[in-house]
Order: structure tokens, then sequence, then C-alpha cells
């Protein structure tokens, strides 16, 4: 499952990209003063998209460090030092494995006792801002389908 950092990390800044230039490619070519709704809905889709993909490369990078972290076996290593949350010292003392979510990015530490917890490893900011850029990017992407039905409505019946 973390192996999967590896085809994550460097896949979602190109899909940012390719969103990116969709985007202000979209706008370019309508020009931005002359660009209908459907051209803006569909390019501030496109952009809203690129900037949760770019947020949640950053904690994607957040996590592979918390995972570089917790796999370096040298003298300092256990409980792993993700896991050593402050607050969390007694429930530290007992980690005996880690897991890595990647919807919501967070690093979970198991304790021996059957128990968990998230460690600090991925920034607070990320996951509602993915959430919310993300939720964005659907909502101008559904008024952009909503108005292109309507439009091809319209002229069917002219």
């Amino acid at each position: 499952m973390v192996l999967l950092l590896l085809l994550l990390i460097p896949a979602v800044p190109v899909l940012a990209a390719g969103l990116i230039g969709y985007g202000l490619g979209s706008l370019g070519r309508a020009g931005v003063r002359r660009a209908d709704r459907l051209t803006w809905l569909r390019s501030t889709a496109a952009l809203l998209g690129a900037a949760a993909a770019v947020v949640y490369t950053w904690g994607l990078l957040a996590l592979a460090g918390a995972t570089l972290d917790a796999e370096d076996h040298g003298v300092d290593s256990s409980p792993p030092r993700p896991c050593r949350t402050p607050g969390l010292f007694e429930r530290a003392v007992h980690v005996v494995d880690y897991t890595v979510r990647y919807a919501p990015l967070r690093f979970v530490c198991r304790t021996s006792d059957g128990g968990s917890y998230v460690a600090d490893a991925v920034p607070g900011y990320v996951n509602p801002a993915v959430l919310g850029l993300g939720a964005g990017a659907v909502a101008c992407a559904g008024a952009g389908v909503v108005d292109g039905g309507r439009r091809v409505r319209l002229s069917a019946a002219a």
C-alpha cells in the first residue's frame, strides 16, 4: 500500500498540469471577455480540480516523508517518529505498526492493545482543502452539464 505513493506522487501533478492547461486553454481560445457561461463553468471546474490535486500532492509529500521517517530503522526508531504525537506519548510507547490512508490522507499508528490513533504527519488543512476544492470543481462541472443540456434543448426547440 505504501508503494502506491511512488505512483501517486508523480501522477497527481501531471493531472493538475493537464487540468490547468485545459482550464486556461479554454478561456484563452474563447477570450476572457467573450467567453460564455459554459466555458467559464468548465474552466473554473478544471482550475478548482487542479488546485485540489496540488493540495493533495502536498499532503502526499508529507505522508511520504512520514513513511520514510517511520521506515528508518536506526537507534531512535521505536516507536516510529511520526507516531510520537505530543500528548499521546503513553500510547506511542505501545505502537506496533502503522498504516497509510489515502482518502482522507492520514498516517495511522496501531497500538499493541488493538487500538489506533492518527498521527499529525499530514498538515491539518490538507484534507478539508481537498474536499472543499473538489466539491467546488464537481459543483461547477455539474452546473456546466446542466447549462449545456439546457442549451441543447433550447436550440432543438428553436
